[in-house]
């Protein structure tokens, strides 16, 4: 069967099949998606993360798309209608939608009006009447009352309850609706009436139609958010006459009185039964697909987010800002640990500035800290500008930091295992601190749909969407890599082949035994063994271990490898990491074999050259225009500094240092042709951008990034 799914999945991902075979055989293995991405280049033949991720999806669904066979080929046998023919046509279909055309007049049916008349006995008839021979049907018709049929009308309504049934279980006739809903099908939408004060936010589709195969995803989740919501009515529809003359071209022959029958079944058919059951098949494809499309921008954006530049092990200064309730401060050490933690007034209504700056200035020289990190939630701004305008004694660097989802965390049970002493208020100001030092290890702890960074991440499918950030999460901390002996449980989660249990056993051992000084001792970390420090180790950093390669991505599978370099080279590793004429003068040929490749060799060497390098960027100072307090201080034509926040299918948000964020609609973005802003922007991106409008009302924000 693998070389089947294989077949399939080459054919749909344009990926060679014996790349795709030994993908899934390093999957069924219990690999992860990171740790074949990175160690298995040759049998993958370089498959990066996300190819690896679509074909472990594909897989999947063709996996359960063979048990959906094995369920209708024994549905279909207990009813005794499956031949040998039917049985070969159902196990060499691979279409999810066809296998069910195919199991569709088998499929047990409840009391439908086509069912009630063959219990009268009315299907007989049925067949007469769709051989379109019978030129006198009411005659005919008469043969067929009896105690449960009154009369020749209910007669031929209920044969032609029968034909219309067998029309909708027809596959040529679905396929010939499908293809005209793929075409020419409308997606509409229509406020319901009395409901368009309080649905207001959808104004925008109060009376909207567009061709569903042009209509964007963003649309079509609107849409279908304000259907659920109560506001409006959704339809998907193509031309109705058009559709039923289709139908009649087919069925239909002659100009009988039994032909007239089967035409009014026809129509029947098509409006009863066929155009609701493919309307509901589109509407969910077309949610399906737009499902798709805001998950990638979501997994995207967090991407981004968790690989934003960390400042480091610096000792950090962390601000909550708040007006009446004051400013939550506290003073971590370089590890993230809470040293100090207590509340200023500078705002109104205490306006206490004196002390809170001469108290500011005094936990900065306390505790010898080195940045200062102010959220930028209520009061952020104006709290950025008072920290900014403190003399120091020393060079302060000063950041704002986003902390959306920062509250989720300090009442999330993870913040009350850290800090059980402590309020929310002060754990959302060392999570605020935590996030300058090392973005990716702090988010981590909070579910990411609450981050911010989503497109409508309430309305798609729950299930894909935390498969496709979990999964986004895992492959940005095993790009990162893991400091093994600073790491908390829930930054250990995340690490290749480690789960909930073995982070929490490699931390309860950390505590009883002390710092880890090699990655071998992970082999002493109760129920870790051979397979998990397989997947885990390459990702998992010893800074001051004796080996230096304990501090890179070099896997210890491979350690041998260097070993015989440096061997051949007659000098240690630490010479072979330090001297990069010894490194120039390997000759990598001599060390391919039959299990390590090129590709791993050059993955190696570049190891060697900066062990335990930080793929992220670093991080940079930045400035909103201090004139720039509220949306009142706008006005178009002016060109801002601002940081991108979010990406959608439509445009980007900018922070420009306000409450309300502007929009950068698609087509503002360039002055060429944008496809996917996704390709042109990132989160956390310093830019330049212009005020084109502002509806004061509305409070909504229009920028540009052509501002020249």
């Amino acid at each position: 069967m693998q070389i089947i799914y294989s077949q399939l999945i080459s054919q749909a991902l344009s990926i060679a099949v014996k790349q795709i075979s030994k993908t899934i055989d390093l999957l069924d293995e219990g690999a992860s998606i990171p740790f074949i991405s990175r160690y298995r280049k040759e049998a993958t033949g370089g498959l990066d993360e996300v190819m690896i991720g679509e074909i472990k999806q594909q897989y999947e669904k063709l996996k359960e798309l063979s048990k959906r066979k094995k369920t209708i080929l024994s549905s279909i046998e207990e009813q005794g209608g499956l031949t040998s023919e039917l049985k070969t046509r159902i196990e060499n279909s691979w279409d999810a939608t066809e296998l069910e055309d195919i199991y569709l007049p088998y499929k047990p049916k409840k009391q439908t009006k086509a069912e009630i008349a063959r219990q009268k006995g009315l299907e007989p008839l049925a067949k007469i009447l769709m051989a379109q021979n019978e030129t006198d049907v009411y005659k005919c018709a008469e043969r067929f009352i009896n105690t449960d049929v009154a009369d020749v009308e209910e007669a031929l309504q209920g044969a032609r309850y029968i034909i219309a049934e067998w029309v909708n279980e027809n596959e040529a006739a679905r396929n010939l609706i499908r293809g005209i809903f793929r075409r020419e099908a409308v997606i509409s939408s229509k406020v319901i009436k009395g409901k368009e004060k309080e649905g207001n936010k959808f104004k925008s589709y109060f009376n909207f139609s567009e061709l569903l195969s042009k209509c964007l995803s963003h649309r079509i989740l609107a849409m279908r958010r304000g259907e659920a919501e109560g506001f409006l009515r959704v339809s998907i529809s193509p031309d109705d006459d058009y559709c039923m003359d289709a139908l009649i071209r087919r069925f239909v022959k002659g100009q009988r009185a039994s032909s007239e029958q089967v035409e009014i079944a026809v129509e029947d058919s098509y409006l009863r039964l066929l155009k609701p059951s493919i309307e509901t098949e589109f509407a969910a494809l077309s949610k399906e697909k737009a499902d798709v499309q805001a998950i990638k921008v979501f997994a995207e954006n967090l991407r981004q987010l968790l690989l934003t530049p960390p400042l480091g092990q610096k000792r950090i200064l962390g601000i909550d800002p708040g007006y009446r309730t004051g400013c939550k401060v506290v003073c971590l050490d370089a590890q993230g640990n809470l040293l100090h933690n207590e509340t200023i007034y500078p705002h109104p209504p205490q306006n206490d500035r004196s002390k809170a700056g001469a108290k500011i200035n005094t936990l900065v020289n306390t505790y010898a800290i080195d940045a200062i990190a102010v959220g930028n939630g209520t009061a952020g701004r104006e709290t950025e500008r008072f920290i900014t305008n403190i003399r120091y004694d020393r060079k302060i660097q000063i950041f704002t930091v986003n902390e959306d989802g920062a509250s989720v965390y300090s009442a999330s049970k993870i913040a009350r295992e850290e800090f059980p002493a402590y309020d929310v208020t002060v754990r959302g100001a060392v999570s605020i601190g935590r996030r300058l030092m090392d973005p990716l290890a702090e988010l981590v702890k909070i579910d990411p749909k609450s981050i911010g960074v989503g497109q409508y991440q309430h309305d798609v499918n729950q299930t894909a969407l935390k498969d496709a950030l979990n999964q986004t999460v895992e492959n940005c901390v095993n790009q990162v890599g893991v400091n093994l002996n600073t790491a908390s449980k829930h930054l250990l989660t995340y690490v290749s082949g480690l789960g909930p249990a073995t982070a929490q056993n490699i931390v309860d051992y950390r505590s009883e035994n002390g710092a880890f000084k090699s990655r071998k001792d992970l082999l002493k970390v109760p129920r870790l063994g051979e397979k998990t420090f397989e997947q885990a180790a390459g990702f998992l950093r010893i800074p001051d271990a004796e080996n230096p390669l304990d501090n890179s991505a070099v896997h210890p599978e491979s350690y041998h490898i260097i070993e015989a370099m440096a061997k051949d080279a007659n000098c240690g590793i630490v010479d072979l990491v330090k001297e990069k004429e010894i490194r120039d003068s390997i000759q990598l040929n001599n060390y391919v074999s039959e299990n390590t490749g090129m590709p791993t060799l050059l993955d190696i060497m570049q190891e060697l050259e900066k062990p335990g390098r930080d793929p992220r960027q670093s991080i940079e100072v930045f400035e909103f225009d201090p004139n720039i307090k509220s949306i009142n201080d706008l006005h178009e034509g002016q060109i801002l500094a601002g940081i991108i926040t979010n990406i959608t299918n439509f445009g980007c948000f900018v922070d420009i240092g306000i409450k309300e964020k502007g929009l950068v609609h698609i087509s503002n973005m360039s002055d060429s042709f944008v496809a996917d802003p996704t390709q042109n922007v990132s989160i956390q991106q310093y830019v330049q951008v212009k005020v084109l409008s502002i509806d004061w009302e509305r409070k909504r924000i229009q920028l540009s990034m052509k501002v020249n």
